[in-house]
């Protein structure tokens, strides 16, 4: 498949990285013509930073841009594709906001976190595609198939939803984790102490319900514990920690002692 990629960041670099082994990258696209080069010389592809110089050959035109960016994006390559099939790769931006300016519209979302700094591992991760035609999204799911062997034809309602729980099972753990961090740091304990914790916890919720794997003082209505942590927090003037730490514990015992 000869494909485009709109956008050089994170996402584009990975997929096109994984993708070029069994696909032509033909042109990469940034508004910033040395971001666009510094990920095409990586692929043998042309980095361009026009609409005017997109190629309409291309089979597949990938737009990996924030959220927010997706439909001005769109609208401003649409008219240099009128027959290509343009899909985004976000979890939480529905079909219909290609669809709304362009017919061949699509997703193709990888579940996952990326850093330039961590390889992916692609067959383990989750893909999901959909298309407004059905031929598109047998396309999609070849495609996918070709790096994943977890691949779903999700509605954008069921990728929404999926991407709401990722921030809670990914981006607010990580921030308990940083919090984590500061805390400690702030007393010159040595963070890495915690990583059998955490790896443990990590694993006991991806092989049981987490409901039940749900420890600490908050669940046991604790309230000497919970006390003095509010007060260790005070005392370090840490108000922001303080009102999550109780917000998060309030909800903790809420979900044991409602639905136990």
């Amino acid at each position: 498949m000869k494909i485009t990629l709109i956008g050089s960041g994170r996402v584009a670099t990975h997929l096109a990285l994984a993708l070029q082994n069994q696909h032509q990258i033909v042109q990469v696209f940034s508004p910033k013509l040395a971001h666009a080069q510094k990920l095409a010389q990586q692929l043998d592809a042309q980095a361009i930073s026009s609409p005017a110089q997109l190629d309409p050959q291309v089979d597949l035109v990938i737009v990996t841009v924030s959220d927010q960016a997706i439909s001005e994006v769109v609208q401003a390559i649409t008219g240099y594709l009128p027959q290509n099939l343009i899909v985004h790769t976000s979890g939480s931006t529905s079909l219909a906001v290609i669809e709304h300016t362009h017919s061949r519209a699509g997703v193709f979302y990888p579940l996952q976190t990326f850093s330039f700094e961590r390889e992916v591992n692609w067959l383990e991760t989750p893909l999901f595609v959909e298309a407004t035609e059905q031929q598109d999204l047998q396309a999609l799911t070849q495609l996918a198939n070709s790096l994943s062997n977890q691949v779903y034809q999700y509605s954008s309602k069921q990728r929404q939803t999926l991407h709401l729980a990722a921030v809670f099972a990914c981006n607010f753990s990580n921030y308990c984790y940083d919090m984590a961090q500061q805390i400690v740091d702030a007393e010159q304990v040595d963070f890495s102490l915690l990583y059998p914790l955490i790896l443990e916890t990590a694993d006991k919720a991806t092989k049981n319900n987490p409901k039940t794997m749900q420890t600490g003082p908050a669940m046991r209505g604790d309230q000497n514990i919970l006390q003095m942590h509010g007060q260790l927090l005070a005392r370090a003037d840490r108000k922001d920690l303080q009102d999550i730490y109780a917000l998060l514990s309030e909800g903790i015992f809420k979900r044991h002692q409602i639905n136990g």
